[in-house]
């Protein structure tokens, strides 16, 4: 009996992951608007010349009409904007480039770049999205559907995350079930809880009036997790969050290689858990995501191969047994919700250690940020 209720949070994780597999809401579940209110799509872009040729392309082909693009170069050293200026010429005029002015004092890159497209836009609604997504024809016309429909003040998505290396495949399952086990879109679309929510900034749709009304990237300028922030302020001012699931309409690759991985993430895991718990529990809330991956993927099977070795107690050998059984089938279930391997599952230790790591050095480096060729101290918020 003590073994089955020892067993009790690998169960529940299991269910966890069986009921993820069920999507809700879904964004295709809005017939695509064709026409409605101006949207002006502004993608902030520091040295993406790998990338912003698709997302543009990809933005260029909406079957939303009434729409303009505006990229905001952040001072990229690497032909960011050459691209920008060539695709313009085929553009018709629907994409326009911002060069990007130096970075004032107190503000980080991306709200700054964020806050100069918002100067240039002219849409009644405005949508930050990254230079590393893609994005189907009828995304921003459900998009602007769902807005309408829920009566929202932002919208927001989650796409399919491309997974393809295989630091990828370990790393990147461990972080985004900490983040979906934290923020489920039905949750999020009832809470009046600002500590509850937030956005993805790969796809963030806002009203304009909702946007100014709450001071927009300039109120949350040098906020390193600044779409967490966007969220939490739009629902502190009594606006309303929707969030929805497109992953077969949005498609991005986050980090395409380990050292991406790991200073993309060491900038902000720390930061943004501390931001959405209450105060008390902020200076250990990063302890304790690495005591959780520690004490649930890598202690069971330790323990099972200590006590296979050794010989160990029946009811070790037995519990640590079950509990990495248990564990092996809820990385079964997540890796085919994510679309990786299955293979992938039978090393879920490593994953889970190399996931704890990233949490320890973003913790570590406290209000420390370097990312993208530029260091900040964050003030505390």
């Amino acid at each position: 009996m003590l073994i089955l209720i020892a067993l009790m949070p690998w169960v529940v994780l299991v269910g966890l992951a069986g009921a993820s597999l069920v999507r809700r809401p879904r964004l295709r579940s809005y017939a695509p608007a064709g026409a409605g209110p101006r949207v002006s799509v502004v993608v902030p872009a520091r040295d993406e010349a790998g990338n912003i040729g698709v997302c543009l392309a990809t933005l260029a082909h909406s079957q939303y009409a009434n729409r303009e693009i505006i990229v905001v170069d952040d001072q990229s050293v690497d032909g960011t904007a050459d691209i920008v200026r060539a695709l313009m010429e085929r553009s018709q005029g629907d994409i326009r480039l911002v060069e990007g002015e130096p970075l004032p004092h107190g503000w980080l890159g991306k709200p700054w770049a964020c806050w100069q497209g918002y100067r240039a836009a002219r849409g009644e609604l405005l949508l930050f999205t990254d230079a590393d997504t893609r994005h189907e024809a009828d995304l921003l016309g459900r998009a602007v559907a769902a807005l309408e429909t829920e009566r929202a003040d932002l919208v927001t998505v989650v796409p399919e995350q491309e997974l393809a290396s295989f630091w990828e495949r370990m790393i990147m399952p461990q972080i985004l079930f900490m983040l979906g086990l934290r923020f489920r879109a039905t949750r999020m679309n009832r809470t009046g809880n600002p500590r509850d929510v937030v956005a993805n900034g790969q796809f963030i749709l806002i009203r304009r009036d909702t946007y100014e009304a709450i001071g927009g990237h300039e109120a949350i300028r040098g906020e390193v997790v600044e779409d967490l922030r966007l969220a939490q302020r739009t629902v502190e001012a009594g606006r309303r969050l929707f969030a929805a699931h497109a992953e077969e309409m949005m498609q991005t690759r986050m980090y395409r290689s380990l050292g991406g991985l790991v200073e993309g993430w060491s900038k902000n895991v720390a930061l943004g858990a501390r931001q959405s718990v209450a105060p008390w529990l902020r200076p250990i809330v990063p302890w304790l995501l690495v005591a959780f991956l520690v004490c649930t993927w890598i202690a069971p099977p330790v323990l099972l191969i200590g006590a296979a070795v050794t010989g160990g107690a029946s009811d070790v050998l037995l519990w640590s047994l079950s509990a990495t059984i248990l564990s092996l089938t809820f990385w079964l279930i997540m890796n085919v919700r994510l679309g990786v391997p299955s293979l992938y599952s039978l090393v879920f230790p490593i994953g889970a250690l190399a996931a704890a790591a990233i949490v320890t050095r973003s913790a570590l480096r406290g209000r420390r940020v370097a990312w993208r060729g530029r260091e900040y101290v964050v003030e505390e918020s």
